[in-house]
């Protein structure tokens, strides 16, 4: 308890220096899913409709996943350098697996009845993916996306070690001073970030889960 009470002591004698790395912390996650979801389902609507492609797609996307987020922030430092957007590439990359890869599930699992209907009824592609493949696969992509905001927001702490920022800056300054206080002060905001960024994503998938329903 008193290790919680010295770090709640720290936040308040050191305000602006918190606020700042809190700041870079939800704009490094937040850019870097959003990037990450406008990039990942587009390809993912266009490797469940083309079979060669996906073959390509999921073999780098499931190689994508089997290295560890530091690692990629690694690999990227030789490339780009370090700083914020060094780590906001490297975060982007950790974030599109997991919704790629539900988006793809979500359009494939469609009943291809429901599409032989569409296309009877004289719905175009354009409009079978607008009005039916999307809305049935949206349950599918949030779950995608749920998964890759606490992945993203996780893996933020590891900016820290390429000059990116964030609250991991306190995690690694309190690891290397050995000031436990001073690594709460970064680990439990990002715990909390995660589970808020869980509950979140858990509510509107519910939500959608019963709109498509009604």
């Amino acid at each position: 308890m008193n290790l919680l009470f010295s770090a709640l002591h720290y936040i308040q004698n050191n305000r602006q220096a918190f606020d700042q790395a809190l700041i870079t912390h939800l704009e490094l996650s937040g850019l870097a899913l959003l990037i990450g979801f406008c990039i990942s389902v587009p390809l993912g609507i266009i490797s469940a409709k083309y079979a060669r492609l996906s073959a390509i797609v999921m073999s780098v996307i499931n190689g994508l996943r089997v290295i560890p987020s530091l690692a990629i922030l690694v690999l990227i430092m030789p490339v780009l350098g370090t700083g914020f957007m060094p780590a906001l590439v490297a975060l982007t990359i950790l974030s599109c697996p997991p919704i790629l890869i539900n988006t793809f599930l979500g359009i494939q699992r469609v009943d291809r009845q429901v599409i032989e209907s569409a296309e009877g009824m004289g719905m175009n592609r354009r409009w079978i993916l607008g009005k039916i493949e999307l809305p049935l696969a949206l349950p599918l992509i949030i779950s995608g996306v749920r998964t890759a905001a606490v992945e993203v927001i996780s893996s933020a702490t590891l900016a820290a070690f390429i000059g990116g920022g964030g609250l991991g800056t306190f995690i690694i300054n309190g690891l290397g001073l050995y000031n436990f206080a001073l690594l709460l002060v970064g680990a439990v905001p990002v715990a909390l970030l995660a589970i808020c960024s869980e509950l979140c994503f858990s509510i509107i998938e519910r939500w959608v889960t019963k709109y498509r329903n009604v």
